[in-house]
């Protein structure tokens, strides 16, 4: 969740298990990649449930977290929950897509993030590391465009909603930055960065209070 908002910040370290993906995968052309369409349906029947419940919960114990420590361990477990998705070659692809763009290999890993989303348009990593290239290449128009993919797919992706408000805020939308920050902070109230920025765009765009 947090891949965007750590470039845009400089900040957190990518996602920990599409990190160790990127680093294990080997290095065999993406169109060779074998489907387990069998596993893959078993997977998706028996764990989405579990799944959903799990990440109601974490949401709702992130919102009333009580310091920042224990609101960054649960926003890594929210993280890893959402990184999974229902096919392993989605995941191959993933971690060709992170390779890609540790070297910096933008195109390329454009190419691998829309094979991804062809296999699964609900795969909301997918859609936020492509908003993450899009931004490297300076391209904000589809860079906001994937970020309103994932939040419509997932309204809590608190790390949509901030990269939605530092890239509207970069644009010169300080009234949108300032919604989008809100909305982060709403799901994730002890996100430091997101909060001072909220409190910047609110003098800025609403005034100082009387």
């Amino acid at each position: 969740m947090r891949a965007l908002f750590a470039v845009l910040l400089v900040a957190a370290a990518p996602l920990g298990a599409t990190g160790a993906l990127a680093q294990n995968t080997p290095e065999t052309p993406a169109a060779t990649a074998p489907a387990a369409p069998a596993a893959e349906a078993t997977r998706a029947g028996t764990s989405e449930p579990d799944r959903a419940k799990r990440l109601d919960a974490l949401f709702a114990a992130l919102k009333v977290a009580p310091d920042e420590e224990s609101a960054k361990g649960i926003a890594e477990r929210i993280d890893v929950a959402l990184t999974p998705s229902d096919s392993d070659t989605a995941d191959l692809l993933m971690g060709r897509a992170a390779l890609a763009l540790q070297a910096k290999d933008f195109d390329l890993a454009l190419q691998l993030l829309d094979g991804v989303i062809r296999i699964e348009p609900d795969h909301l990593e997918a859609w936020n590391k492509r908003a993450t290239v899009f931004y490297l290449k300076q391209d904000f128009s589809d860079a906001l465009a994937d970020l309103r993919q994932v939040v419509a797919r997932e309204p809590r992706h608190y790390g949509a909603w901030a990269g939605i408000a530092i890239i509207c805020k970069e644009l010169g939308d300080e009234k949108h930055a300032l919604e989008a920050a809100r909305n982060a902070l709403a799901i994730y109230p002890r996100l430091d960065e997101v909060e001072e920025m909220e409190k910047t765009l609110s003098i800025s765009v609403e005034g100082r209070p009387i």
